[in-house]
């Protein structure tokens, strides 16, 4: 590999994420972090401005999620650059990563691990193999949209959108130093206290520092419904629906928690339990 600097994006909504990333790549003499961005569309933009060799790509990001990222890029004819994924997402994607040849940092990422990635640039760098890292990115988009390569690269050159999966089959909730990895399916319903979010799953209860409305754009509609404009239920938990000679309606769930159900949600909620 030559001796140049390998101008390095970090890509990330997390703020302290991007900091920590920041910091540890500061051990490698040959990494120079030309610039942070905090979601999709801030990231197509800084690719196409600071034409960066590396980029630690965040999946799970507002606006265009990871692999929506490498898609726009093709659609604007722009070059990709390396691509090491940074992702909180469950085994099936990480086999998916392993299987095609692709780096990823598994949240939260450690310095030996962020080291073997490192080594692995270096030599993408020595051989300069740019079409084939490319092929991998198709490949992988294929594998998680269910399409087969060709038709991929037939949608990308077209300019046709490919779509990905938008929602996380596992929540990445920080407390302090820790990150949790909450499997969505575990959910059973989410409500508010100020500014934090209360998630109820199998395990116990997490406390996460999102807004209602985040999440509820986050999880998949036909399992998770608002209830209330400070509570989300997941209706595969859900035992019945109850209503009050009031005229309040309120879900019972498996576990015997009773949500509200606030006049305004009444009707979407009648619906997904019909589903």
């Amino acid at each position: 590999m030559s001796q140049h600097k390998i101008k390095t994006l970090i890509v990330d909504d997390e703020p302290l994420a991007r900091s920590g990333l920041r910091l540890r790549l500061e051990k490698f003499d040959d990494v120079e972090v030309v610039a942070e961005c905090q979601n999709g569309l801030d990231a197509v933009s800084m690719i196409s401005q600071h034409r960066p060799d590396l980029v630690f790509l965040d999946i799970q990001m507002p606006g265009l999620n990871g692999f929506q990222v490498i898609n726009k890029l093709k659609e604007l004819k722009q070059p990709i650059p390396m691509i090491i994924f940074v992702t909180a997402y469950d085994s099936y994607a990480i086999k998916a990563f392993d299987v095609h040849a692709l780096d990823y940092l598994l949240k939260p990422a450690d310095d030996e691990r962020l080291g073997a990635a490192i080594k692995k640039v270096r030599e993408y760098f020595a051989t300069q193999n740019q079409d084939e890292q490319s092929r991998k990115l198709v490949n992988l988009v294929a594998e998680l949209t269910g399409d087969d390569c060709e038709e991929i690269l037939r949608k990308l050159a077209s300019g046709e959108a490919v779509e990905t999966n938008p929602y996380p089959d596992v929540l990445a909730i920080k407390d302090g130093s820790e990150v949790t990895r909450v499997n969505v399916s575990d959910i059973q319903w989410i409500d508010a206290a100020g500014d934090y979010m209360c998630v109820h799953a199998l395990d116990g209860m997490h406390i996460m520092r999102k807004t209602m409305k985040e999440l509820e754009q986050e999880l998949n509609p036909q399992l998770f419904v608002r209830v209330h404009r400070s509570a989300i239920a997941n209706i595969r938990y859900v035992k019945k629906l109850v209503s009050h000679i009031s005229g309040e309606y309120h879900l019972i769930l498996n576990n015997d928690t009773e949500l509200k159900v606030s006049r305004s949600h009444r009707d979407k909620v009648k619906a997904a339990m019909k589903m």
